[in-house]
């Protein structure tokens, strides 16, 4: 081999050594809508189905996948007298989340459906079965504490809110519960997201109205309010229904993903979710898209294939419809 040759060769493996490393430092995050594993998905888990089936392929090829637990999963604890609808589901359920979900959200307006004791149980549980959870804890300050993924050279900071009543079960300072949307503090974790290393900051906030179809001059508000303080993507559910998608400086907001496993919705549009998926780097979003999820009648979701669903790139001005596969 020539000197000439050698050089070639040497620079050759220098770039694809560079290429191996570059891609090895993208990461793909699979966000999905309300989980709740209560009355008709856990009637079809306690007859041996698995409602998460027919997306596995999809979970699988995700490097992390979060989704929000709508439900306390325990065994003990009392219904809130003072709420329509409570749910709680077996301890039974959790292998069906298990290796599907890396971690869940439980910033939400039914965590506390049954009770202090049966929501400590289910982080419990969550523990025991290695799925992690954020947005609530044992006490005000773990239940502010991002979710961390350090994962292919990435550290990010996943943060969870609930702004959707009741507030009673906000976390305490020495009382367990969820981490509440107040401005302020939320701007604040952010901000100690990134003094701690984040790479990335993901608020992912339970917010707005339900069943409407937009978001309403709260959200759009907050989630800029968001980004002007460090997110980098702002991701949002609990209307039951999907609320679009757009850019804000150049970040993405995604208002609302509906649904994803959920039975008891007549609506059409409350029977449709979406899979939020996104490719990202250190310096921030690659591309995105959303993958359609319709439930049939005992709330198993069901892609749609040729859907047309909200998708991106960086450098995108606004948000585009993409087909699903």
């Amino acid at each position: 081999m020539t000197t000439l040759q050698r050089a070639m060769h040497m620079a050759l493996t220098a770039l694809l050594l560079i290429c191996s490393v570059a891609q090895a430092q993208t990461l793909r995050l699979l966000f999905a809508g309300d989980v709740m594993l209560d009355d008709g998905p856990g009637r079809s888990i306690a007859a041996g189905g698995d409602p998460l089936a027919p997306f596995a392929a999809v979970l699988a090829a995700a490097d992390y996948r979060i989704g929000n637990l709508e439900c306390p999963i325990a065994s003990g604890g009392r219904a809130l007298d003072n709420k329509i609808y409570t749910f709680r589901a077996a301890p039974a359920v959790l292998p069906v989340l298990q290796g599907r979900f890396d971690a869940v959200g439980v910033a939400n307006n039914h965590a506390g459906d049954y009770g202090k004791d049966a929501f400590l149980q289910t982080l419990t549980l969550l523990d025991g079965s290695g799925i992690r959870h954020f947005g609530g804890g044992p006490d005000l300050a773990a239940a502010h504490a991002p979710l961390w993924i350090d994962k292919q050279g990435l550290r990010i900071a996943v943060l969870g809110y609930d702004e959707f009543k009741p507030r009673s079960f906000e976390a305490g300072a020495d009382s367990p519960g969820v981490a509440w949307s107040e401005d302020s503090q939320v701007i604040a974790d952010i901000r100690a997201a990134r003094a701690a290393g984040a790479d990335l900051v993901i608020p992912v906030m339970h917010w707005g109205w339900e069943m409407e179809p937009a978001p309403d001059d709260r959200q759009r508000q907050l989630a800029r309010l968001m980004i002007d303080a460090g997110a980098d993507v702002v991701v949002g559910g609990h209307p039951h229904v999907t609320q679009g998608a757009q850019y804000y400086k150049g970040k993405l907001i995604v208002y609302s993903l509906g649904n994803f496993v959920f039975d008891g919705f007549e609506q059409p549009a409350a029977r449709r979710g979406w899979l939020l998926r996104l490719t990202l780097d250190r310096h921030g979003l690659i591309a995105w898209d959303t993958l359609a999820a319709d439930m049939d009648a005992a709330g198993t979701p069901h892609p749609v294939p040729g859907a047309q669903t909200p998708c991106g790139k960086a450098g995108d001005a606004v948000v585009r419809l993409c087909a699903n596969p």
